[in-house]
């Protein structure tokens, strides 16, 4: 069995505090960004993380992102914060057979490999069912575990597109662009972990008892998010378009360049916020005015009245606009770059600036938890870890000697324990 207990490795962002997961054991295989992300969040409200990967072969995303120090990526460290290192080579019968005792003491396992990967490992959720019947599968892949496409290969850019996010996206003249983030990838984390609790709630909470597969599609959480797309074209035949920085039929919500350059959202486009921003804005007759007085009038005349606003806001600078938009109440939100978020107070007074000691690269400035517990916050415990197998000892040590870790090391079922 595991241990449930805190590893002991180095704190880092203070001493953090167990967290509403804590007790709850989840083994992380896969690499980059589906699983291993899924599992960081778990991992940070407190559940007892142990990623796998084999010993010739680790997450290649040591050396991903878009920047790196000295050959180490600047994501790995966060990516892996909350996490044991151990490694398998799970295409050994002895990795599957560590591996599968490793999972009788598991809560639930996490993976993204393609469809039928586990399986030709003897790796099936039958075989881990049958030591183990409460656990839980979480399986992330392209495009489900079933149907005449779940082979097919895929990543993030590829779900976006498929389910339907990237067309809605940009502007109808243009090809649509990217999110500027692996989004599809992220949003099949999230639906992981919404599955991935859910089904630990009706076996415990239930009382089932049983452990079951979650099937996590990237293109299916893609196109989860698609609002009335669907049923538009079913009853009506309409198709949704990309719209740029408007909301179509909506306004005033739009993007709004200001005097020194900058981009500002303002969203007022409900009658009262509508009747405080002509307030701000000075002309308060707007809001008497038949072409703007109500939402209808305001949908009909969008090019005009967000003419009016994009006028104004072009005469200022955007301090001042947030001033006096704050002061009358309207929605607005400036668009911010990295630079700008470290420099929000905003996230310091939330606690999402929180500061990471890695053995490596030094002190590093990443996001916090997400969301906030009032009696049993989540944590940054440690900072990822850069050696393959640097807990083999710890958590394997649980299931076999010292003696047969080091043979095994030998034979390169684990990474070396030394």
């Amino acid at each position: 069995m595991v241990d449930h207990t805190p590893s002991g490795a180095p704190a880092a962002g203070g001493e953090g505090t167990p967290g509403p997961l804590h007790g709850l054991v989840i083994i992380e295989l896969g690499s980059i960004v589906a699983s291993p992300f899924a599992a960081r969040m778990l991992a940070d409200l407190g559940a007892e993380v142990i990623k796998v990967e084999a010993p010739d072969s680790p997450d290649p995303m040591r050396g991903w992102g878009h920047g790196t120090v000295e050959g180490r990526s600047l994501w790995w460290p966060l990516q892996t914060r909350n996490k044991r290192l151990v490694t398998i080579n799970l295409r050994d019968p002895e990795g599957q057979q560590l591996f599968a005792e490793l999972a009788a003491g598991a809560d639930a396992v996490l993976e993204n490999f393609r469809p039928g990967t586990l399986e030709r490992w003897n790796l099936g959720y039958d075989r881990l069912a049958s030591e183990n019947p409460g656990l839980i599968l979480v399986r992330i892949s392209g495009f489900g575990q079933t149907g005449a496409q779940s082979r097919r290969a895929s990543y993030a850019a590829v779900a976006e597109s498929v389910g339907g996010l990237r067309y809605v996206n940009g502007y109808g003249d243009r090809p649509p662009p990217r999110f500027g983030i692996s989004l599809g990838d992220s949003l099949g984390s999230l639906f992981a972990v919404q599955g991935l609790l859910a089904a630990v709630f009706e076996r415990d909470v239930g009382g089932s008892g049983r452990g079951q597969v979650v099937d996590v599609s990237l293109a299916e959480s893609c196109f989860a998010l698609l609002e009335s797309t669907v049923t538009e074209y079913d009853r009506l035949g309409v198709v949704r378009e990309p719209t740029g920085t408007r909301l179509k039929n909506v306004a005033p919500s739009n993007l709004y360049t200001t005097a020194d350059g900058r981009w500002l959202v303002i969203a007022a486009n409900q009658d009262s916020l509508f009747r405080r921003l002509c307030a701000a804005m000075g002309r308060p007759e707007l809001a008497a005015d038949p072409r703007f007085a109500d939402h209808g009038g305001r949908a009909a005349n969008q090019d005009e009245i967000e003419g009016i606003v994009a006028a104004w806001a072009a005469r200022h600078d955007a301090a001042a606009l947030e001033a006096s938009l704050a002061e009358h109440d309207v929605a607005f939100g400036q668009v911010q770059s990295a630079a700008d978020l470290v420099a929000d107070p905003l996230y310091r007074e939330r606690e999402m600036l929180v500061e990471h000691e890695d053995e490596h690269l030094g002190t590093l400035l990443g996001p916090g938890v997400v969301p906030k517990f009032s009696r049993t916050p989540g944590s940054v415990r440690w900072s990822g870890r850069w050696e393959p197998g640097t807990d083999n000892a710890g958590v394997l040590g649980r299931l076999r000697s010292p003696a047969e870790l080091r043979r095994l090391a030998r034979a390169g079922v684990i990474a070396d324990v030394d």
